[in-house]
């Protein structure tokens, strides 16, 4: 009797334990449907500045392998033309007709912004306009739906003493630059790590310092200074390695929001005399335009893209170590068109490829040189490899694409439409009516094949149309032919935005 008792209980706890297994193994496989996300934005890179978009002159493998091992959209823009707009919309889901934050204003109503030195005594002159208290990010979403969040490089939406730090806006862990200015180096004085300050074995430079009077501009020597012990990207990185490592067991978010390859020109010397020997003799930049001096500013700043495509690739072996490679979403993309000052020289790339290169036609400008960007994205056995994609999308279209992916509702007052149907090859993908951007005194709107722009203020607010599957380098200005279309680019105008409201 007794032995039979033994044997029932027996019987019970194996039946259990098999019970625990299996409902173990359920919850494991049900944490799997949600991926990981790695965001990689670019700071400055233009639409052509990497293989798979049409460089001939710098090489980005890594870069490519993402392109070819997932979806590659001909026809996605960023958040603004320029920096801190762009990442507002990107991390808030709301265009700049509805963002926080709408222009680069460096607050400089608080004193010497500008100035490295002051910015090094008193952290009150640093970062840049915050983002409303009440504003909520992706990144604080993820968070509440049980993501472990992080975040390296570039923030540029408030300042250490606002509620709008990385770390109040939804992110576990950061570290990098808070503010844009600071990020003109790449060997700064310090980062932040979270909320402090580490300070680094770098000298303060002034930003608009000019090779010495009397310096020989060819000789290598004249630039020692601008090399100094710690380049920022390193340490970044290798934060980043670690945030990966101690979450491979939890479902993780990250922003990688490197400044590469934002000027200055300050790339490692291995990957510049890897250019210097491919590209030949070149004429060195001198400064004196808010950026430091480089001896070969053609070849540092194919440097600079080389060396975080070989972080990509490091990353991604990184992932495939840890064996979570298969359930991590990685996307890459840039924050606007490519730049026009310190040294880059973006003609001369073809940064831009089909979209142009002239002045109107590159960063700070609402032509689609300033707003259209590379967008690769990729997930082992999820998205199609070697897909190519036409859908015109946005940055705004991200916070409701991960809220589908991570299975939460997504907040009230979003302008973007989830691209989650398109990279899972799914059917039922919606279209915008229009995309809209302000900047400065600009308005410009996407209607379907139509791109207008016009002045918001001033005596000349004629609207300029475009027909891009004609001129994608919006050169051939038919407004005068398409009245009808003006008509209704001119409501998209005037019901897209709202009027910003001064909060700081």
């Amino acid at each position: 009797m007794k032995k039979n008792k033994f044997r029932i209980l027996v019987f019970m706890l194996a039946i259990a334990g098999l019970w625990a297994c299996n409902s173990e193994t359920k919850q494991s496989r049900g944490n799997k449907k949600k991926p990981n996300i790695i965001f990689i934005l670019a700071d400055d890179m233009g639409y052509a500045d990497i293989g798979c978009y049409g460089s001939e002159k710098i090489e980005t493998p890594n870069i490519d392998k993402l392109a070819a091992g997932g979806m590659k959209f001909t026809q996605f823009y960023s958040g603004s033309a320029v920096c801190a707009p762009s990442r507002c919309v990107l991390l808030t889901g709301k265009h700049s007709g509805h963002s926080d934050i709408r222009n680069n204003n460096p607050w400089s109503s608080r004193g010497n912004v500008w100035s490295m030195e002051a910015m090094l005594k008193d952290s009150t002159l640093e970062g840049q306009p915050p983002m409303r208290e009440s504003t909520v990010t992706i990144a604080s979403v993820l968070k509440k739906a049980g993501y472990k969040t992080g975040m390296s490089g570039k923030w540029g939406l408030g300042a250490p003493n606002t509620t709008s730090t990385p770390t109040q806006k939804g992110f576990d862990f950061f570290i990098g630059y808070n503010c844009q200015r600071m990020a003109h180096t790449y060997y700064p004085p310090f980062l932040y790590k979270n909320d402090r300050r580490i300070y680094l074995e770098n000298k303060v430079m002034p930003l608009s310092e000019k090779l010495p009077a009397g310096a020989d501009p060819y000789d290598e020597k004249s630039y020692a200074r601008y090399t100094q012990k710690e380049y920022s990207p390193d340490i970044m990185f290798r934060e980043i390695e670690n945030f990966v490592t101690e979450n491979k067991d939890t479902t993780f978010f990250f922003y990688w929001a490197t400044p590469i390859p934002h000027v200055a020109l300050q790339a490692p010397k291995r990957w510049v005399d890897y250019y210097v020997k491919k590209f030949g003799e070149e004429k060195p930049y001198t400064g004196g335009k808010g950026y430091y001096p480089s001896r070969y500013p053609h070849a540092t700043y194919a440097a600079m893209i080389s060396y975080l495509d070989e972080n990509i690739g490091k990353l991604v072996l990184k992932l495939k170590e840890l064996g979570i490679y298969d359930n991590t979403l990685i996307v890459f993309t840039s924050d606007n068109g490519p730049t026009f000052n310190g040294g880059a020289d973006s003609p001369w790339f073809r940064s831009a490829g089909i979209l142009g290169s002239r002045l109107n036609e590159i960063k700070g400008s609402l032509d689609d040189g300033g707003v259209r960007i590379p967008f690769i994205a990729q997930w082992p056995g999820k998205i199609k490899p070697g897909t190519v994609s036409d859908h015109v999308g946005a940055f705004w279209d991200i916070f409701p694409a991960f809220c589908d992916l991570a299975g939460v509702k997504r907040p009230e007052g979003l302008d973007g439409i989830s691209i989650l149907p398109e990279l899972l090859g799914e059917k039922g993908q919606q279209n915008h009516e229009y995309l809209y951007w302000e900047l400065g005194n600009k308005q410009a709107v996407r209607y379907g094949n139509w791109k207008g722009i016009r002045k918001m203020k001033g005596k000349d607010r004629k609207i300029r149309l475009y027909d891009l599957d004609t001129d994608i380098k919006e050169r051939n200005d038919v407004a005068a032919e398409n009245p009808d279309v003006v008509k209704k680019i001119e409501e998209i105008f005037s019901g897209a935005r709202t009027v910003p409201q001064k909060y700081y």
